[in-house]
């Protein structure tokens, strides 16, 4: 952890990112890098100080560090897929994806993706999706869940290609 503070402390200080109108302008990828090990070193204090059980921590750990996804644009209330060329499935996932611990309303994620007529996004695209077991789809309740296979599909199938 004091290494990871460190190389912190370095990048900014010397790359400018904590600098306004310093000599060089702040690079994108350094300050997701150094906000990544931030959370990376909050989620340990938790977890050290804490003594909370594995599950508790990570539960803790995942609402702490949200998974920042350049693809997805949060506006007025609304979430948009900036990917193109993605199936309507694919962008279903990308958006569960982004916060798997909470369920998505399936009337959002209709919205969100813009299809054309909300029974055949259900019988479509949620239907195969939670045949596949890649979410959880409670018909009940109308709410949508990532699960750990959907979790992979994102991660090894939409987010690797890019």
């Amino acid at each position: 952890m004091p290494r990871a503070l460190v190389f912190v402390y370095t990048v900014r200080s010397k790359r400018g990112i904590g600098h306004v109108g310093g000599d060089v302008d702040a690079n994108h990828i350094d300050a997701m890098t150094s906000a990544r090990i931030c959370d990376w070193v909050v989620c340990e204090l938790i977890r050290i100080y804490h003594k909370l059980s594995l599950e508790e921590a990570q539960d803790l750990v995942d609402g702490l560090a949200p998974r920042d996804i350049p693809e997805i644009w949060n506006v007025a209330g609304k979430k948009r897929v900036l990917r193109r060329g993605l199936e309507f499935k694919q962008q279903v996932l990308l958006l569960c994806y982004q916060e798997p611990e909470h369920a998505v309303l399936s009337e959002d994620l209709f919205s969100w993706v813009e299809y054309s007529y909300l029974p055949m996004f259900k019988k479509s695209v949620l239907g195969p999706l939670h045949k596949k077991r890649l979410i959880e789809y409670d018909r009940d309740a109308e709410t949508v869940t990532i699960s750990p296979l959907g979790i992979r599909e994102v991660e090894e199938r939409i987010l690797k290609p890019v």
